[in-house]
């Protein structure tokens, strides 16, 4: 008889970042299935799933609701660093742990936070090396008016300053923002060598089709003399985008669908999203599997206890190792550019960015 164990999913099913959520949730609700349905896996999830609607001021009171009403220790969930830093403070107070999917800005480690994606070492100074060192150094940064942009943009700022480059231009629009002409405007007037977009949903691709158009207009907004370079798009939402307007779009990220190495190998996930999600429920259940009354143990319990090790999770900071891919975007479907070696979660840069800016860690160029 397989040992029941009840598992949160908080991910807001409509809103403005609903496709992400979905293909996260696409991720969690496909490893449950596989789980549950494997006669040698001791136990097996039940999920406890509330959606937050795309309210940030939700996820909060339904993390606590899940804790409080049902058995669950463990949720996966959150999209925006806005709703995961909402939930922090409740897992605190229930002893609770969140399971994070998505590619954040770092700066960040918690006791109850378990981060399955990449962080700054993993995609942006990655996709900053390779555009410096194929398109200049003189950068227009964007973001949505919330901490993702803020922190993504800071960071970059640092890093194209430091390497003798240049910011011509740093903009923010409010969550769910339509209004790009000033961006398209600025973007045009200084001329960068690339455009690093960090606005999420809608925004996001109302700016694409509108810098499609530019493109059309002057050749040097074209991909290959400036394109736009993102941290966070991936598979899922290209269908909310024009196809001509994702084209040429360079993307960082641990996986791109077809690409083999993934840590759980053999599956074809549809963006590196569903492939995260997938992941941190495989490596919960084996951690929960290592032993009697894991269930009811903390996170940093659960890691030092497990006998068969700490599924790649640092004991320190709570991320893990990941590949780096550099995809851009070729008829439609992500193509791999360039491919580094696997590269541990830093999310302070304590040491340092110069390897991976110069692409120390470099396999092989697969362009």
């Amino acid at each position: 008889m397989k040992e029941r164990i009840e598992l949160g999913l908080l991910y807001s099913r409509s809103g403005s970042y609903s496709l992400i959520s979905e293909a996260c949730r696409s991720g969690v609700l496909g490893a449950i299935a596989k789980i549950n349905a494997d006669p040698d896996m001791p136990l097996s999830f039940v999920a406890v799933e509330r959606d937050p609607q795309g309210n940030a001021d939700a996820y909060g009171p339904l993390c606590e609701e899940i804790l409080r009403d049902s058995s669950a220790r463990h949720v996966i969930g959150c999209v925006t660093s806005w709703s995961r830093k909402e939930v922090i403070p409740t897992l605190e107070r229930a002893g609770g742990t969140l399971w994070y999917t998505i590619p954040y800005e770092g700066f960040e480690a918690s006791d109850h936070v378990v981060y399955t994606h990449a962080c700054p070492n993993q995609h942006l100074l990655p996709l900053l090396g390779w555009a410096f060192a194929r398109l200049g150094r003189r950068g227009y940064l964007m973001g949505s008016n919330y901490i993702w942009g803020w922190e993504m943009n800071r960071l970059a700022r640092e890093v194209i300053s430091g390497a003798g480059g240049e910011v011509l231009g740093e903009r923010y629009l409010p969550l769910g923002a339509l209004e790009i002409e000033r961006l398209i405007a600025e973007i045009r007037a200084t001329r960068p060598d690339f455009v690093l977009n960090n606005l999420i949903g809608p925004s996001q691709y109302a700016f694409l089709e509108a810098y499609h158009r530019l493109g059309q207009e002057d050749a040097h907004f074209r991909p290959e003399t400036c394109p736009i370079l993102s941290c966070n798009l991936t598979e899922c939402e290209l269908p909310a985008i024009h196809p001509d307007a994702a084209e040429g779009l360079v993307a960082a990220g641990p996986y791109f669908r077809g690409v083999r190495g993934w840590p759980d190998g053999g599956q074809n996930f549809g963006s590196s999203h569903e492939a995260a999600a997938y992941l941190a429920v495989h490596r919960l259940v084996r951690l929960l599997s290592g032993h009697a009354g894991a269930a009811r143990e903390s996170l940093s319990q659960l890691l030092a206890h497990a006998p068969g090790g700490s599924e790649g999770i640092d004991l320190a900071t709570h991320h893990t190792q990941l590949p780096v891919l550099i995809a851009q975007v070729e008829n439609g479907a992500f193509v791999p550019r360039e491919r580094f070696a696997p590269v541990a979660g830093d999310p302070y840069l304590a040491h340092g960015r110069e390897a991976i800016l110069q692409g120390a860690s470099s396999l092989r160029v697969v362009s």
